[in-house]
């Protein structure tokens, strides 16, 4: 018996996410401050501190690290389909990766839909093994898939981890016109002024 093999991946998205974000550039209107990371529109905020994470080999451009409260929202963007999501297929390929190292994911219905609970083996300053606790976000939009990691004690804190929540919601995803395979990250620059926002030594 012939079967389809194509299985359409429904988006996953707040209700509201035209409304309250994370944004696509054609739904933001009016003129807003806002430091241009290309792929990447970020609101400036008193406190707020912006980091980029460079791959050693390629040194491109693979991570926005946006520092607030103590704590860590890590950004990265990726192309996609009109029709269909990413987010349900890399959330279970987060959960097989922490998983195997000896921590834990738990998906829990978040602000912005389904997210990852999750506590990850690390190794602190001192050599110990410890635990770093970190929240998996993600959300499909028009063309693109952006994915957010909270850290720090925003983690687990409810009134820093609403802030931060607040700052992913803010941000805005540009797709551009270039044709690119879903999967495939955005492509991030360093931005020609900050914007309001300190911008510390790119890692």
């Amino acid at each position: 018996m012939a079967s389809d093999m194509h299985i359409s991946v429904e988006k996953s998205a707040p209700e509201d996410r035209h409304l309250n974000g994370p944004f696509d550039e054609s739904e933001v209107t009016g003129i807003r401050p806002f430091v241009d990371l290309g792929s990447i529109r970020v609101e400036p905020r008193e406190g707020l501190n912006l980091r980029l994470e460079v791959e050693e080999g390629t040194q491109r451009i693979v991570a926005v690290n946006l520092d607030q409260f103590g704590s860590t929202l890590q950004v990265q963007p990726f192309a996609a389909t009109r029709s269909s999501g990413l987010w349900h297929e890399i959330r279970q390929q987060v959960v097989e990766h922490i998983t195997s190292q000896g921590g834990t994911a738990e998906p829990i219905m978040g602000p912005v839909g389904l997210e990852l609970k999750c506590q990850i083996p690390v190794v602190t300053a001192s050599g110990n093994a410890g635990i770093q606790e970190a929240r998996f976000l993600g959300v499909d939009g028009p063309r693109w898939f952006v994915r957010g990691v909270i850290t720090g004690p925003a983690a687990t804190e409810a009134s820093t981890g609403r802030a931060m929540i607040d700052l992913f919601r803010s941000l805005v995803i540009v797709r551009g016109e270039t044709p690119m395979p879903p999967r495939e990250m955005l492509p991030i620059r360093i931005p020609a002024q900050a914007g309001g926002i300190p911008s510390q030594a790119i890692q």
